[in-house]
């Protein structure tokens, strides 16, 4: 017997910002390679913010680099949002400055699953979701 729609498990959702549309259409097909997942993805992290007041993703993936806030400043308002999902950051700068931002992160109370150079590779998001 099938299982119901209210027996299913909820799909995690994900929150992904990146001003670059294309890495954002990157991003949704090797998450859909990973598993099922209610996918959300945004070029403004003002944007970004509303969707957090919306409904809280579970996993946020989030740029460092971005044009009108960067990723430092989205995540400290993202903690004062309350958010507790797993953090995933990227960016294209070296590997201290992607450290520094992780541990801040973690300073602000952020579960952060890592900290990786741009572009991401499939087994990198796999590790970090667990999948």
């Amino acid at each position: 017997m099938p299982a119901s729609a209210a027996s299913r498990p909820a799909l995690s959702r994900v929150l992904v910002l990146d001003d670059d549309p294309y890495l954002l259409e990157v991003m949704r097909e090797m998450l859909a390679a990973c598993g099922e997942f209610d996918i959300v993805t945004e070029t403004e992290a003002r944007q970004a913010l509303l969707r957090l007041d919306e409904k809280m993703p579970d996993v946020l993936i989030c740029d460092l680099v971005m044009p009108e806030m960067d990723g430092i400043e989205f995540l400290t308002a993202a903690a004062a949002h309350g958010y507790h999902g797993k953090v995933i950051l990227l960016s294209a700068l070296e590997d201290g400055v992607r450290d520094a931002a992780g541990d801040l992160a973690r300073a602000l109370g952020l579960q952060v699953a890592g900290a990786f150079r741009k572009p991401l590779a499939p087994e990198q998001l796999r590790q970090a979701l667990g999948c």
